[in-house]
């Protein structure tokens, strides 16, 4: 079970990746375009206008989805910033006990942010609602990319209050520890 879940997520920060990379190689065309086009009309040419349309909202739907699919991969490897001011403070006991129930109510959390969203997305493909750019891009697309990273994060949530309640150490606190250790 535990290297499906490991698949998931590097599948899930691999998509991630993919949509960043997706913007830069947008914006790299779109610039591409402006500089051949700059060059035409220094030459007295005429411009052949290149251009993505709806660049700006395109980019902005991968960004969405890169952000949440990586949440999940992001908490496994302790890549989230995390106050441990007062856990700190307390003897492991006590401190591990908030943790569970702070994992617990941060799983809460998510578990609403997720159904709210898939909730949105379905009634977005119901009634096939699309982008209002030059480009009608169907909004559950990215609306179902977010809500996959939601529900990956409070999975991810969900086994870290396992964890701590069964007295474990949870996978973003091992991942911290394993970075603090010297080489």
């Amino acid at each position: 079970m535990r290297r499906f879940i490991d698949r998931v997520h590097d599948g899930a920060l691999a998509l991630a990746a993919a949509a960043f990379a997706a913007i830069a190689v947008l914006v790299l065309v779109q610039i591409a375009g402006r500089l051949i086009d700059r060059a035409a009309r220094a030459l007295d040419m005429t411009p052949p206008g290149l251009t993505i349309p709806s660049l700006a909202e395109i980019g902005g739907f991968l960004f969405v989805s890169a952000v949440f699919l990586g949440l999940a991969g992001t908490l496994r490897a302790g890549g989230h910033v995390r106050v441990t001011l007062l856990t700190g403070a307390l003897p492991p006991g006590p401190a591990r006990w908030l943790g569970a129930l702070v994992a617990a109510g941060a799983t809460a959390l998510a578990a609403f942010a997720t159904w709210s969203s898939l909730l949105q997305t379905l009634d977005s493909y119901a009634f096939g609602a699309v982008s209002f750019g030059m480009v009608k891009v169907p909004l559950w697309w990215p609306q179902g990319a977010m809500t996959l990273g939601l529900g990956l994060f409070g999975l991810t949530l969900a086994q870290a209050t396992l964890q701590l309640v069964m007295g474990q150490q949870p996978d973003f606190d091992a991942a911290e520890t394993k970075r603090e250790e010297p080489n």
